[in-house]
């Protein structure tokens, strides 16, 4: 299982056409406004499956996804970096450096200004609130201001800067801090997707679709917290996330028989045919949840 901060969106994007027209017609929302990208190396007549990610993604990947959307830039729909003295326990520093690390990968669609600094900088201080050495995050962050100009250096850097810190938390036998680190980054991916992607008041079949089969990813994320139940700070989140859950589980998602294919290696799901049984009333719960359990995370 991939780990660490996972976002949102997780399998909200990555392919080019996500409802097919029995889906389409089934919401009866128009779909010719939809605020994915599209895929200019792919054409109709290759495109013959759709993917859908059902575990967890680093925040490299993270950043590629956030590129594939045409997300407007709103920095106050973030968690300010003026907010991060106010994470003094470990467990919320964990819980904020992931929402901090899906931060980052948002704003660097928009390029390299002195924002994603920012949130650089604002990352290293919580890690070292963490107890974690000042050298997997200082040498990365000397790179990147030596040469700006290279994003994708930035994403390498700050990948790598994060697989250090999930692997000395881990050999530290701190496994349940990287777990909240990893539960707070997904929730943040979806609070920025629900609140800037779905539109309530004119939703998008498409959109819908996508935070629909974040119903594989909440199970994904649930399993992995679930190894850390002797932390009571994870414990709480897991109820947390169970009632999310609930929502989830009032709607199915149907594959035709012989035309899904499972590729457990990169974790995705492959099919040209999905039936989801979801609701608007349904996805807007689960917009309101999630937003309040963000809300949460970084206030309370």
């Amino acid at each position: 299982m991939k780990t660490l901060l996972p976002l949102l969106l997780i399998s909200m994007i990555l392919t080019t056409e996500f409802c097919n027209n029995s889906t389409a017609d089934k919401y009866k929302y128009a779909t010719d406004s939809s605020p994915f990208k599209p895929d200019s190396a792919r054409t109709e007549a290759t495109i013959t499956k759709e993917e859908t990610y059902y575990g967890l993604l680093t925040p490299v990947e993270i950043c590629v996804i956030f590129n594939r959307l045409s997300v407007p830039y709103s920095i106050a729909t973030l968690n300010p970096v003026s907010n991060r003295d106010l994470y003094l326990s470990t467990s919320r520093a964990a819980i904020n450096t992931g929402i901090y690390g899906v931060d980052f990968g948002y704003l660097k669609m928009f390029g390299i200004g002195q924002e994603v600094i920012d949130y650089m900088v604002t990352i290293r201080e919580m890690s070292i609130k963490l107890g974690i050495p000042d050298h997997l995050l200082m040498e990365p962050l000397r790179r990147v201001e030596r040469d700006m100009a290279d994003p994708e250096m930035i994403t390498s850097l700050m990948g790598k800067a994060y697989y250090d810190i999930e692997n000395h938390l881990r050999q530290s036998g701190r496994e349940s801090t990287a777990g909240l680190m990893v539960m707070g980054g997904w929730v943040e991916a979806m609070y920025i997707a629900t609140q800037l992607v779905y539109n309530p008041a004119n939703p998008d079949a498409e959109v819908i679709q996508k935070i629909a089969e974040q119903k594989y990813t909440l199970t994904s994320l649930l399993s992995f917290m679930k190894n850390y139940y002797d932390d009571p700070v994870v414990v709480y989140y897991i109820k947390k996330l169970k009632f999310l859950n609930n929502y989830f589980d009032t709607f199915e998602i149907y594959f035709e028989e012989g035309d899904l294919e499972i590729d457990t290696a990169r974790q995705i799901l492959r099919s040209s045919k999905v039936k989801i049984t979801v609701t608007v009333e349904t996805v807007n719960k689960i917009r309101d949840y999630v937003a309040k359990l963000r809300t949460e995370m970084v206030i309370t």
